[in-house]
């Protein structure tokens, strides 16, 4: 982060497995708060961010670095929700709050399998969600006093992870180390 700036608005991160429900809940908050959304997966690709294809998950490979030099001025300011399925290669100095919304096995499997994934891509992200894959790499990347657990299984429950988000950013008070 640039030296001196301080920030009058936070930065959240939403993270979870694919499925999970992120991109609908980041949008809702952004639209709720004001908050610029950045999806990495759209980012990514309209920058071309990728260094190479992974031919086991069938998919891009994500260029880290790119994608952090890319964010480093805009997260600076804060104001912005980022989501994106993993977290750790992000500074953890970037972040206030991050969510890391969960789902039941069984309902992620199907929700997979609606967006088309078959095979390994599909066994893996259900096994990230069975071991908590996505929660722990939050954890170890970010102290646990930011690091907040979201159940996603239920409409309810969007409603419910979209107010928890907003009223994180409400009672957020700028600190005075940035």
């Amino acid at each position: 982060m640039a030296s001196g700036v301080q920030r009058t608005k936070p930065n959240i991160l939403i993270t979870g497995t694919p499925g999970t429900g992120k991109s609908l809940t980041a949008s809702e908050v952004a639209s709720q708060t004001g908050l610029t959304h950045i999806d990495i997966g759209a980012l990514a690709k309209e920058h071309n961010m990728f260094d190479g294809w992974d031919e086991k998950f069938q998919c891009p490979i994500l260029d880290e670095d790119k994608v952090v030099d890319e964010l480093e001025e805009n997260l600076s300011h804060g104001g912005s929700i980022v989501e994106y399925h993993g977290c750790s290669f992000f500074p953890e100095r970037w972040f206030d709050a991050v969510f890391v919304l969960r789902t039941d096995n069984t309902i992620l499997y199907d929700r997979l399998i609606q967006r088309g994934y078959s095979g390994k891509k599909l066994s893996d992200n259900i096994q990230c969600e069975i071991f908590q894959t996505i929660l722990e790499e939050a954890r170890d990347s970010y102290s646990d006093s930011i690091v907040f657990e979201l159940s996603s299984n239920l409409p309810e429950e969007l409603e419910q992870n979209v107010e928890a988000v907003c009223r994180c950013v409400r009672e957020w008070t700028p600190s005075v180390e940035r």
